[in-house]
């Protein structure tokens, strides 16, 4: 029997980039498209920060079409939740029953999403649970990906870590409080090499700028 077809909720960072890993690997879904969401008044990937090009970028490396669900700056939830169920009925119209993410251990987003997906009778598949965080981002370092910082909280970690590589370093540097993989939204990265990818993307470092509480690194094709 062929593998069933899902989608896959694509940050651009590490953790959805170890979810396709993980399935590339076992074969238990066909990852049909990847979904991202974007924010129309920055032309940005929500929450991360980056460029679409980026993202166009990856999705060609990776040689999956991209599903964008475009949401407005400060857009409440329930704009948020309208785009997405949208963009879901679509793809369950095409046969398609699951939607992969890349959470690590937080119970309420977990449920959350569950919950989300029962009103579109899809169900959620989540190949990192309960993973050892440490573990984990050692995995990622050793395997091959590269990433970079793209977005820091400075509430939970110093803003002078926001656009660094995620090496070993980067983890030894890491106040204890911090989780590897910065789970409690600590920091986001953006992953441009690995071996999900036809090619590494080539990219460099623009500035660090504040905006809405928040660091971001501009993070620019070369």
């Amino acid at each position: 029997m062929p593998a069933p077809n899902a989608i896959l909720s694509w940050s651009g960072g590490k953790d959805s980039s170890l979810s396709l890993y993980e399935l590339s690997k076992s074969g238990e879904f066909e990852i049909v498209a990847l979904l991202t969401t974007l924010t129309k008044d920055f032309d940005r990937i929500s929450m991360h920060g980056v460029r679409r090009d980026l993202l166009k970028m990856q999705a060609e490396s990776l040689d999956l079409p991209v599903e964008e669900v475009w949401i407005r700056k400060d857009a409440p939830n329930t704009e948020y939740e309208a785009q997405m169920s949208r963009a879901l009925s679509e793809h369950y119209s095409k046969g398609v029953r699951h939607v992969v993410f890349g959470d690590l251990f937080l119970e309420d987003i977990r449920k959350y999403r569950e919950e989300r997906l029962s009103s579109v009778s899809m169900t959620g598949v989540f190949p990192l649970w309960k993973k050892d965080t440490a573990e984990l981002a050692a995995f990622f370092i050793k395997s091959g990906f590269k990433a970079k910082i793209c977005t820091v909280d400075p509430r939970l970690l110093d803003p002078s870590f926001c656009g660094r590589e995620f090496d070993e370093k980067f983890l030894s540097d890491l106040p204890s409080r911090v989780d590897p993989c910065g789970e409690n939204g600590e920091f986001h990265t953006f992953v441009y090499a690995g071996p999900i990818f036809d090619r590494e993307i080539e990219v460099t470092m623009g500035e660090v700028v504040d905006r809405d509480g928040f660091c971001f690194a501009d993070i620019m094709p070369k």
